[in-house]
């Protein structure tokens, strides 16, 4: 019961955030592709966040791994292949350049898990990964 009941406020908080901020991001004179870049793309991976450091500080990294890296293949897979079959998705406003953050990113993280075959992120590489992400959200803000 407890577990409906998490999962009930969990979708109904991300969904509250979600359109509130949309709302305020849109008031501010944002694009659709930037407040979908950033705040959606943050509210709908704060439950796989939540849910990873609860791993992490439990000492369960490959649940907390599994999970990020888990939710990422679904969403680009199932999510917007079945997007796609119920109405082609248009590029819209997404650029080349989040399309290269994106590519650079992967290859990076798995640069840093395998090439350097320590087979994890420490926290340095964590850091730098939050700063990589503040830098191309302040580039996508600055667009506007």
């Amino acid at each position: 019961m407890l577990i409906l009941a998490g999962l009930v406020l969990l979708v109904g908080g991300g969904k509250i955030f979600v359109d509130n901020a949309v709302k305020l991001a849109l008031g501010f004179g944002m694009s659709q592709a930037v407040v979908g870049l950033t705040i959606v793309a943050a509210g709908t991976s704060l439950p796989e966040l939540a849910t990873s450091v609860v791993a992490a500080l439990k000492k369960n990294s490959d649940i907390a791994v599994g999970n990020i890296v888990g939710s990422n293949i679904f969403n680009i897979f199932f999510i917007l292949g079945s997007s796609a079959l119920i109405s082609p998705l248009p590029k819209g406003n997404i650029t080349d350049i989040d399309m290269y953050v994106c590519i650079i990113a992967s290859v990076l993280l798995f640069g840093t898990c395998y090439v350097l075959g320590r087979q994890k992120i420490t926290k340095l590489e964590g850091v730098f990964f939050l700063i990589c992400y503040v830098l191309y959200i302040g580039y996508q803000v600055s667009q506007v």
